[in-house]
């Protein structure tokens, strides 16, 4: 016990590491961590540079105040007494000013400050000539002599006499006693106040964040709950996946609805091979049933007759023979519908489009039913309007269609009725229609007439039971969909029922 528990803390330390909501929050935290140290970093370097670039901009021109108030070179010579009055006011005024007298090649000839704290003695003119040059956007620095590796603000003025450049007077804003204020100020309240102001801010987004977050993969998580249920129910369960209505408002939904249709469509495929499934076993089941009959018959016979041939009549042989033979033919009809529907599924034939007439077809098929109706006492009628067109449509399909319905109508039709076909043009087509006055059909085997293999149920009132494959309307309506049309069916139990199907008429 005491091992299994720390595997499974390990467990559900890894699988909370593998979720994705805890991986964006990581990414979140360390973003938001990176972005918070750039800015923080950021402000404290660009703090002091924005308080020298302040301190350049307002004492720009004071270089040149003092060279316009002070004579400081006259004729290549220092004026000692005027400097040395300008270094103690200077001192006085501003004590963290720091002046610096150059020549007119940048050496330092005197300066306001100590002499063990000068560390350069020679002064860049390329910055120097940049400030001069009228350049104002921007922070400019220059070379501190106080430091012999730092840059600091300055503002300088040229001292010219009788047209020649003499020097320099040259003032470093950004000295020691300046950094050091500055530093204080880093360290200050409101420094302080900023800093928690931004870390208050970027604290606020994170949490911001970590709710849409939630927001967001509270779809995620409900559609993978879901795929999780379509998967655990596996193939056994084909009732459809539950999922609530959404509307498409963002990717996440879109995805859930089509998983969703993906869903149903794989529930209405599996519930379609359940029954070709089915179709396939009851196939097995009636062709064996179907071709047994014939085939033992047809064996039984000419057995027969090899054995007791010399035992037999004339007239028993010729009996046993018709009979073998009659068996043969409904062998040979089975297997031709199974060929015909095996093709007409597989798309293998294809209408052949031609126009002629459907009345004179209509005529040509009932006479081919004629003499059998006649040996059923069964009235056989063709109502056929004037006005019926020639059409457009594949001459052998839809003959074959008008004797499967009418041999139908005829082998479900008792003594006495009467098997009707009527053409007539409706609405700028060609209804086609085969009725009869049989035995009819109930209404819930409507549904599964027109379906492979169907048999219809044996009933004490429909004498023609054991009628076959159950093809021949199927057949029929495989032709009629390759026309672009559709068969339906009307049927009164006890009544009698209608066929019928439209072809296009052409205009």
């Amino acid at each position: 016990m005491g091992c299994r528990l720390p595997l499974q803390r390990a467990c559900v330390i890894e699988n909370m590491f593998n979720s994705l909501y805890t991986k964006l929050v990581l990414v979140l935290f360390l973003l938001f961590i990176t972005i918070g140290g750039i800015f923080l970093a950021a402000a404290m370097y660009t703090a002091p540079m924005y308080q020298q670039e302040v301190s350049q901009q307002l004492n720009r021109d004071l270089a040149m105040y003092i060279v316009n108030e002070h004579v400081l070179i006259e004729d290549g010579k220092i004026r000692q007494d005027n400097l040395g009055a300008l270094f103690h006011k200077a001192m006085i005024i501003n004590p963290s000013l720091e002046l610096y007298l150059l020549d007119a090649k940048g050496r330092v000839m005197a300066h306001s400050m100590s002499a063990d704290k000068v560390k350069r003695k020679q002064v860049s003119l390329v910055p120097i000539n940049s400030f001069l040059s009228g350049n104002k956007h921007g922070l400019i620095m220059g070379d501190d002599p106080g430091n012999k590796s730092r840059q600091n603000s300055f503002t300088v003025a040229p001292i010219d006499y009788e047209g020649n450049r003499q020097g320099y007077i040259y003032a470093i804003l950004g000295s020691d006693k300046f950094s050091h204020i500055t530093e204080v100020l880093q360290r200050s309240l409101i420094m302080k106040w900023s800093a928690s102001a931004v870390i208050t801010a970027l604290v606020f987004a994170f949490i911001a964040g970590l709710v849409l977050f939630f927001f967001l993969m509270r779809k995620l998580r409900a559609l993978s709950q879901s795929m999780q249920q379509f998967k655990d129910r596996g193939l056994q369960d084909n009732s459809t996946v539950t999922m609530s209505e959404i509307k498409p408002r963002d990717e996440i939904d879109a995805m859930a609805l089509t998983f969703k249709a993906m869903a149903q469509r794989i529930d209405l495929q599996m519930c379609r091979l359940e029954e070709t499934d089915t179709l396939r076993r009851e196939l097995v089941a009636n062709v064996s049933h179907d071709l047994r009959t014939p085939l033992s018959s047809l064996s039984g016979y000419l057995e027969t007759l090899l054995l007791k041939s010399s035992d037999l009549t004339e007239a028993e042989r010729q009996s046993y023979l018709k009979i073998a033979h009659e068996n043969a033919k409904r062998l040979s009809v089975m297997v031709e519908e199974l060929f015909e529907l095996a093709k007409l599924d597989a798309n293998e034939v294809r209408p052949q489009q031609e126009r002629f007439s459907l009345s004179e077809l209509a005529f040509d098929v009932s006479q081919k039913f004629h003499l059998r109706a006649a040996e059923k006492n069964i009235q056989m009628d063709v109502d056929i309007d004037e006005t019926v067109p020639y059409v457009t449509a594949d001459v052998g399909m839809i003959e074959r269609v008008l004797d499967n319905l009418i041999d139908n109508s005829i082998k479900h039709t008792p003594e006495h009725g009467c098997v009707r076909l009527r053409l007539a043009t409706e609405q700028g087509k060609v209804q086609i229609a085969v009725s009869d006055t049989g035995y009819g059909i109930a209404e819930d085997e409507i549904p599964h007439i027109f379906k492979r293999f169907y048999r219809k149920p044996a009933n004490t009132d429909d004498n023609s039971v054991h009628t076959g494959l159950g093809l021949g309307l199927a057949i029929a309506s495989r032709i009629v969909e390759l026309h672009g049309s559709r068969l339906s069916v009307n049927s009164v139990l006890h009544q009698g029922t209608t066929f019928q199907f439209t072809l296009p008429a052409p205009g």
